[in-house]
C-alpha cells in the first residue's frame, strides 16, 4: 500500500498555549517498503505514526493511504478502512487479558466476519509461524513479554493487512526477545509483501529498514529514501532555527 503524507502539521491547545508537535511533514512510502522513523524523545514520532494510521486527524495537511484521503472519511469509515487494510503493533502489546493467545489472534478475524473454521486455522498457523504453536491456550499473564509481542504480531497480520504500523515493537523487550521480534517483522514484511512503517529507538532494528526517516523538533531532518528525498542536516537545522515548533511529543 502506498502512503502519502502531504504538509502535515499537528498542534494542540494546552493551558492557553499552542503546542506544535509536527510541522511541514511530507514524504511518500511505496508499497512493500520498510521504513523506520527515528529521533529523540519528544520529536513527534508516535504522533506521526498515529496520523499515518488514521488514528488521529492532522491540524492541517493530509494522509493518503492507497489514494484514499483519511481526513475526508468519517470516524466509522476510517475504522472500517483500518480493519480491512491496516495492522498495528504496540510497545505495550495490548492483548486482551481474558482471552487466550489463539482467541486474541481471532479477534480481528471475527470482527471482519470470516468463516469460523477458516479463521481458527489461520490463527493457529500464524501462532505456529511465530513459534507459539504450543502456547495457543495460554493467557497473556502466562506468557513472557517476548511471547506476548509475538502474539501481537500474529494478531496484526491476521487480516493480511496491506500496511503494518509498529510503535516501538521491541521497546519493552530484552535484547534476545527484541532481536527475535525484529527478525519476525522483517521476515513477515518480506513474505506477506506488507508495507511496514515503524517507530523505534533501537538502532539495530532501524538499520534493518530499507529507509530511515529522522525527526527532530517535529521536523524531518534526514531521509535516506534515495536521490531527491534526503534532507541535508545543515539546511534542515537552519529551517528549524527560522521557525522551530513550540513544543514536541514522542
Amino acid at each position: 500500500m502506498r502512503i502519502v503524507a502531504e504538509n502535515l502539521e499537528q498542534a494542540y491547545e494546552s493551558a492557553g498555549r499552542r503546542l506544535v508537535v509536527l510541522r511541514d511533514i511530507s514524504f511518500t512510502v511505496e508499497p512493500d517498503e520498510f521504513v523506520a522513523i527515528v529521533g529523540p524523545s519528544g520529536s513527534g514520532k508516535t504522533t506521526l505514526l498515529g496520523l499515518l494510521a488514521g488514528l488521529d486527524r492532522p491540524s492541517s495537511g493530509r494522509v493518503l493511504l492507497d489514494g484514499r484521503d483519511l481526513g475526508a472519511m468519517s470516524e466509522d469509515e476510517r475504522a472500517a478502512f483500518r480493519a480491512a487494510n491496516v495492522g498495528f503493533v504496540f510497545q505495550t502489546f495490548q492483548l486482551i487479558p481474558t482471552l487466550t493467545a489463539l482467541e486474541n489472534v481471532l479477534v480481528p478475524l471475527e470482527l471482519k466476519g470470516n468463516g469460523q473454521r477458516a479463521d481458527v486455522e489461520r490463527a493457529r498457523a500464524l501462532l505456529e509461524r511465530v513459534g507459539l504453536g504450543e502456547r495457543l491456550d495460554h493467557y497473556p499473564a502466562q506468557l513472557s513479554g517476548g511471547e506476548q509481542q509475538r502474539v501481537a504480531l500474529a494478531r496484526a497480520f491476521a487480516n493480511e493487512p496491506a500496511v503494518l504500523f509498529a510503535d516501538e515493537p521491541t521497546g519493552n523487550l530484552d535484547a534476545e526477545n527484541g532481536a527475535a521480534v525484529a527478525d519476525l517483522l522483517v521476515e513477515l514484511n518480506r513474505e506477506r509483501r506488507t508495507t511496514l512503517v515503524l517507530v523505534t529507538h533501537d538502532p539495530k532494528l532501524a538499520a534493518r529498514a530499507g529507509r530511515v526517516i529522522r525527526l527532530e523538533g517535529g521536523r524531518i531532518v534526514s531521509d535516506s529514501g534515495g536521490a531527491g528525498r534526503a534532507v541535508p542536516r545543515a539546511s534542515a537545522e537552519g529551517a528549524a532555527a527560522g521557525g522551530a515548533p513550540e513544543g514536541g511529543a514522542a
